[in-house]
């Protein structure tokens, strides 16, 4: 996170022509210490900078002088416009910082740095159990490349089931969801989505991408997102609940549950997803003081019948 830190100085010196650490600390919410080896750092770099002593001191540019951005390459431009996207961990003043650099930029970056702000969404959530951590796929910066370029690419891919294909897509996004990486694309098909690890070959062509003028990777990324979970837990159970058990059911549950209104009773409607009807029985016998299953019929048989075999154990 550095690299933004220093271009977000710059950037408040051109702005103010002189700041103090205290500012940019403030500003760029980090420590005054931070700030103060940062603004060394942007000296020792060559930047023209210095600091002046005593009462109404701070950091100047030599002469006002202005950095020329526009000396940025494009493959800097895209990596720093990575930062000030929605997937960065960034504060909100570094990317709104970052962002001012488009005024900087010569026309023909322009376009590829706000592609970049928008090429990658984070999903911290993962499906299932939590897999171990892998380097990044081979092909993921050959992607996000053609994404921000917004060229076609020729997609050599491996699918689950070990069968390989080979089309042509159009790029419009990558996703990070939890340690595993994902590929939104148009294809002849419509609108699909690869796993990158699986991805045997990717070769970028001249062909623009057709993008939907209405497209939002996010937006987008939720919508996949849903249909998977809907589609690994098909199962919908409805039920009551007693006001005090919902904390218990959502940190339980997470995205399988869904809030409904208040009963005359005072208890809440939830309808909840599973995997099948005996794996959500098991999964919520211990909630009977505060759930009531009210459907589907097969999933309160098996509550009775997990029920039965309790007292009898235990009885």
């Amino acid at each position: 996170m550095r690299a933004d830190r220093l271009v977000a100085i710059l950037l408040l010196l051109q702005q103010r022509e002189q700041v103090t650490a205290a500012e940019v600390a403030r500003e760029l919410e980090v420590s005054e210490r931070t700030a103060r080896r940062d603004l060394d750092a942007l000296a020792m770099a060559g930047v023209p900078v210095y600091s002046m002593q005593g009462r109404g001191g701070g950091w100047r540019l030599v002469g006002g002088a202005r950095t020329d951005l526009s000396g940025l390459t494009a493959g800097e431009t895209r990596a720093l416009f990575l930062v000030a996207g929605p997937a960065s961990v960034a504060t909100p003043t570094v990317k709104a910082a970052l962002r001012k650099l488009v005024r900087a930029l010569p026309e023909p970056f322009r376009v590829q740095a706000e592609a970049a702000a928008s090429s990658l969404v984070r999903d911290p959530r993962h499906w299932g159990a939590s897999p171990a951590e892998h380097p990044p796929p081979r092909y993921l910066d050959d992607l996000q490349d053609a994404v921000i370029r917004g060229v076609q690419v020729r997609l050599g891919y491996v699918d689950g089931q070990g069968a390989a294909t080979e089309r042509t897509v159009h790029p419009l996004g990558v996703v990070a969801k939890g340690p595993a990486w994902y590929l939104v694309c148009g294809t002849e098909a419509g609108r699909r989505t690869f796993r990158i690890d699986r991805v045997s070959s990717a070769d970028l062509t001249d062909d623009p991408v057709h993008r939907p003028e209405d497209f939002d990777l996010a937006a987008s990324w939720r919508e996949i997102a849903d249909e998977v979970d809907r589609r690994r837990t098909p199962v919908e159970l409805q039920a009551l609940c007693a006001p005090d058990g919902m904390y218990l059911l959502r940190m339980m549950l997470g995205g399988r549950l869904e809030v409904g209104g208040a009963t005359p009773d005072g208890r809440v409607q939830v309808v909840i997803r599973g995997y099948n009807e005996y794996a959500l029985a098991g999964e919520l016998a211990g909630l009977v003081e505060w759930l009531e299953v009210t459907g589907p019929p097969g999933v309160r048989d098996h509550l009775a019948a997990i029920g039965a075999a309790l007292v009898e154990r235990y009885g």
